[in-house]
């Protein structure tokens, strides 16, 4: 197996390769979630592979998401039990096979105020959902069984919640991400171990099915790549590049908050949108003190950014819907930042809300590029092996089965082992069994064992580890990818000289 590092020197190397004319069997578009689950599962089932992204790995809407590994309640009130069983599946596989190190169970009270209709309703898709996690595979060890508490349960285990009319809740389990973005760099990792060339900063201008002409964004020279099938991975900007894929945007807003100010404690508050049927806002806890509140679902008008903006109307409707459960309401001046993630949705009818989450798998007519668009982080892997067993059809590729559904990531171990990993807490819970070559950076340096700022936990040392092997290039993917603290606009200023000195000195070979 391939040295699974990214770095700097790899990157120039196997770009330089592929453009003097060697010819891979798949390219893959595209750097988020599904785009290295494409290369990992194509990489894996022995195919010689290339993948480009314009930006960063995660750089799109893969990192926007609300961090859960979810069973797909919301599938069942809309009667998509096939969406739901997949989803319950592939969550299943995530939490118990692939990624242990970097998915956790979470809690959720869901609390009851004023009708008890609703509050029915709700049991009842719970426990249809439970239904789907016995089906998986799921133990219940991992994920419990919903139930009903009282309300004195309730604001023991939430207690910012408003006590005036709290009739009591009802306590669920779902699965978490430690960190999206973390999922897709370990993808991308464990894609190159078994051979797949991961070559950022290389934008896709022109797609055909037999090769792609980009842009190296590093020396701006034109490349043309070749391959014996194009899959075009690229989320909500697929149609830019294939006009034949169709698709109705729309952008899910999340704000941070800063726990304390919430009052909740370590359980997610998931708050009835008023007026809409199984439609919610979330408060999701997160490792370090913050709470994610999440989230909007609204129609894009125009074209999609790089970097979606953040209206201040979506800000005052999550802040006014979590309030309506706060026995201290959230105001604007409580949100640390705000980010914004774009759902690429086949174009029907209807609201954006309502449309499916399921994902497709197109071939463009004109050009014979496989596009793989639609679907939810969770179901990546399923929406990766589509894509993959489609291209190998078109290209008449040696035919192979997937593999992914069984393949560890980097750093995978059982729960067990990872529960006596020899590393911070932390530091397992972001690189599993990794964690020690990362704290022992800090051992040998004590200059790395350092916070990068004050207002967080990040060392220098994983500053350090994502040059040396996560492909990050400079500071903004280091703060923004690699250790999130770009989520937090002051975090972000405040580490960010240190983070681009150790950028710097580390490239330089100097760390």
């Amino acid at each position: 197996m391939i040295a699974a590092s990214l770095t700097a020197r790899r990157r120039t190397r196997e770009l330089d390769d592929l453009a003097s004319g060697r010819t891979v069997d798949v390219l893959v578009v595209g750097g988020g979630v599904t785009g290295v689950g494409c290369a990992l599962d194509a990489a894996s089932r022995g195919l010689s592979v290339a993948l480009v992204e314009a930006h960063d790995l995660a750089f799109g809407t893969s990192r926007w998401s609300s961090k859960l590994v979810h069973g797909g309640l919301r599938y069942l009130a809309h009667g998509e039990f096939g969406l739901a069983h997949e989803s319950a599946v592939e969550r299943d596989i995530l939490m118990t096979r692939t990624a242990p190190h970097l998915t956790r169970p979470t809690a959720q009270v869901f609390p009851t105020y004023g009708q008890r209709s609703s509050a029915l309703l709700t049991r009842g898709g719970l426990h249809a959902g439970d239904a789907l996690r016995r089906i998986a595979g799921t133990p219940s060890a991992l994920l419990p069984r919903p139930r009903a508490v009282p309300a004195a349960e309730a604001l023991a285990l939430a207690p910012g919640l408003r006590t005036q009319g709290l009739r009591g809740g009802l306590l669920a389990f779902d699965g978490a991400l430690t960190d999206d973005a973390r999922l897709v760099v370990a993808l991308a990792r464990t894609a190159a171990a078994h051979g797949a060339r991961i070559l950022t900063r290389v934008e896709a201008t022109e797609l055909h099915g037999d090769r792609v002409v980009a842009r190296d964004g590093l020396t701006g020279s034109t490349v043309e790549l070749r391959a014996r099938q194009v899959v075009n991975a690229t989320g909500v900007w697929a149609g830019t590049l294939l006009p034949s894929v169709r698709l109705r945007p729309s952008r899910g807003t999340h704000v941070v908050l800063d726990g304390a100010r919430t009052g909740l404690g370590d359980t997610s508050v998931m708050v009835p949108v008023p007026g809409e049927l199984n439609r919610f806002v979330l408060m999701l806890p997160q490792p370090g003190g913050r709470v994610y509140l999440g989230l909007t679902d609204e129609p894009l008008d125009g074209d999609p950014e790089d970097v979606p903006g953040v209206p201040g109307s979506d800000v005052d409707f999550l802040l006014s819907v979590a309030s309506s459960v706060l026995e201290r309401p959230v105001r604007p001046e409580d949100v640390l930042g705000a980010f914004a993630g774009l759902r690429p949705l086949l174009e029907a009818g209807g609201d954006t809300a309502d449309l499916s989450r399921k994902h497709a798998v197109l071939t463009d007519p004109g050009t014979g590029v496989v596009t793989v668009v639609g679907g939810k982080l969770t179901t990546y892997r399923r929406m990766a092996e589509d894509a993959v067993t489609a291209a190998i059809r078109a290209a008449g590729l040696p035919t192979r089965r997937c593999r992914t559904a069984r393949l560890p990531l980097l750093g995978a171990a059982s729960r067990a082992q990872l529960s006596v990993v020899d590393a911070p807490p932390r530091l397992v819970a972001k690189y599993g069994t990794e964690a020690p070559r990362v704290a022992a950076l800090g051992d040998v340096d004590p200059e790395l064992a350092r916070p990068v700022c004050e207002a967080g936990d990040v060392t220098a040392a994983e500053v350090v580890w994502a040059v040396r092997h996560e492909g990050a290039l400079d500071v903004d993917d280091v703060l923004h990818r690699r250790t999130r603290l770009g989520l937090v606009t002051h975090d972000a200023k405040a580490a960010h000289d240190t983070v681009a000195d150790l950028v710097s000195r580390t490239t330089a070979g100097l760390t």
